[in-house]
């Protein structure tokens, strides 16, 4: 399973939310010199979110973005303010390996179908962000259904993977709830990377069994509660 450190951005500075909330905000820095550190301490893969995109100003940090996706030269997904075909364009543009379409998906669930046969399902994935059983959209305030029969829909119209994020745990560093992923997993047949309440050994090793293609480590490896090395090895 892949361990996917996440390096949101928010105001040019690599910050951590708790709930979406922006004003819970708490600032670790440079987002390079993050992304940074997680690749020294052995991390594959990277989990790029940036905020100012999902707060409204779509093309903010996209020169800070392309030179993290230089540096880093590892697997990149990227979410946060698509809000059209030519956002996501522009975005695959700056050599992500892959954006994650979440509103979009829901509003214009097209737009994954047109984004796959240009740049290649594997390219595009979408977000099933759930409170309830739920899809969450618009900053996750308002529902728009079920979150399975969405993420069967995004897999029928050629969404190469899905990151599934429960909004119910995120940020809140207590442990993820595994019934809704295995559920979700055994629905689809294309990867899904898992988010939101992934706090330690067990987490990882719950989801690594579930069948998770990987896991986002958010709040909790920014506070220390837990050790990259150590999901890392669980991960395996």
């Amino acid at each position: 399973m892949r361990i996917f450190p996440a390096v949101d951005i928010f105001g040019g500075r690599c910050v951590q939310l708790v709930q979406g909330k922006r004003e819970s905000a708490t600032a670790y820095g440079d987002p390079l010199s993050c992304a940074r550190r997680w690749l020294d301490a052995g991390a594959e893969a990277l989990h790029v979110v940036n905020l100012d995109g999902a707060f409204g100003e779509s093309a903010k940090n996209a020169d800070l973005i392309r030179a993290l996706v230089k540096d880093a030269g590892v697997e990149i997904e990227l979410g946060g303010g698509i809000r059209s075909i030519e956002d996501g364009s522009r975005w695959l543009g700056t050599g992500v390996t892959r954006i994650i379409l979440s509103t979009l998906a829901i509003q214009k669930p097209d737009c994954i179908r047109t984004l796959s046969q240009e740049y290649g399902s594997d390219r595009v994935m979408a977000g099933v962000d759930a409170r309830g059983g739920q899809v969450a959209i618009h900053g996750w305030q308002e529902t728009a259904g079920d979150y399975i029969g969405w993420a069967k829909t995004f897999e029928r119209l050629g969404a190469g993977s899905l990151l599934y994020t429960n909004v119910d745990v995120e940020g809140l560093q207590k442990g993820v709830v595994v019934g809704p992923v295995q559920a979700l997993i055994g629905s689809v047949c294309i990867p899904v990377v898992v988010a939101g309440g992934v706090s330690g050994r067990a987490d990882v090793a719950a989801l690594r069994d579930a069948g998770a293609y990987g896991a986002v480590l958010g709040s909790a490896l920014y506070s220390g509660k837990i050790n990259l090395s150590e999901a890392l090895e669980e991960s395996r």
